[in-house]
């Protein structure tokens, strides 16, 4: 999306006219049922896939937790800014990262029944720095107010590379919306319906383009985080979608007193429960091409890329059942 507003950055509306076209492209892709291709990833490209994914939670997360913002460069950029970041620990920010993940981890569950632990987290780690600690880093001011809306623009001569544009962020967004699926999935043991989940994403990303908004996939984190904290139904996602509603049209400057510290414990903690420790517990007596499949992925995903790592991790599995 980055390449396609830089590309016509002087005709906006054409730009979001290839958020538009993904959304349609997206939906075509819900009607003509392709989207149930997915469910042939293997279990173990799944499993290397989610405990990648907490392995990033947690490295991101670190500096945050510390009183530092999230080093450049992603999950090697964190590990490379350790160093640093542990010579230099804004203790008070430590501590209150210290108190999020000893209410999160340690919270009795018969009290998470009724207010889940990550919340009286926010809610106590925020008050904490608010009274006690006012230095510790906070997320700071959100903007607020709704977009205006825009219509889409097209001409005959930029179509094809519309076309293309649009088809790339059909697939991609298509992709890692099933993948995050997938992880729901193995997590809740439930089944998703891949070809409505590609509708309702394909309507969703047609109305963010007309009112000049990138286009949005699955998110496996916070989809995760969502499970983790109670969220079963359709009516966790409605929710999540009236708060944001309310931040951006007046809640904002609550939320931006929320520190980094107290997000960051709660995502760590998310980020240990993402990790398939009964694989990993299993892996002296699994077969070998198995673990040597589930590490592959859970590298690449952590230090490539999602996509990448779910590909590579299939083509091989794929090659090694050819092969028995």
């Amino acid at each position: 999306m980055a390449v396609v507003i830089a590309t016509y950055a002087d005709e906006p509306a054409i730009a979001f006219t290839v958020v538009i076209l993904g959304g349609l492209v997206q939906i075509l892709f819900g009607v003509f049922r392709l989207g149930s291709y997915i469910t042939l990833v293997p279990m173990t490209i799944v499993s290397g896939f989610m405990s990648g994914i907490g392995c990033i939670i947690i490295l991101l997360q670190i500096g945050p937790i510390l009183g530092h913002p999230i080093p450049e460069g992603g999950t090697v950029g964190a590990m490379l800014a350790l160093p640093e970041i542990l010579r230099a620990v804004h203790w008070d920010a430590a501590l209150v990262g210290a108190l999020t993940l000893a209410i999160v981890i340690f919270m009795p569950t018969r009290l998470t029944v009724i207010l889940p632990a990550p919340l009286v987290a926010l809610v106590a780690g925020t008050l904490l720095v608010w009274f006690l600690l006012p230095g510790v880093p906070v997320l700071g001011d959100i903007p607020i107010g709704l977009p205006e809306i825009r219509l889409p623009t097209l001409r005959w001569e930029i179509l094809p590379d519309v076309a293309s544009a649009a088809m790339v962020l059909a697939l991609l967004g298509s992709i890692d919306t099933l993948l995050t699926s997938l992880i729901a999935d193995n997590v809740t043991r439930t089944h998703h319906d891949s070809n409505r989940e590609l509708i309702g994403q394909g309507i969703g990303n047609t109305l963010a383009g007309l009112f000049g908004a990138i286009p949005g996939a699955g998110a496996t984190m916070r989809t995760v985080i969502n499970i983790r904290t109670g969220g079963a139904t359709p009516i966790s996602g409605m929710a999540h979608a009236l708060l944001l509603l309310a931040i951006v049209l007046g809640l904002g400057p609550l939320a931006g007193r929320i520190p980094h510290a107290v997000l960051a414990g709660i995502l760590i903690k998310v980020g240990i429960d993402i990790i398939d420790w009964n694989f990993l517990r299993r892996v002296r007596t699994a077969p070998r091409p198995t673990v040597v499949l589930m590490g592959m992925t859970l590298l690449l995903t952590v230090f490539v890329d999602l996509i990448v790592a779910v590909a590579a991790g299939t083509i091989a599995a794929s090659l090694l059942f050819v092969k028995r």
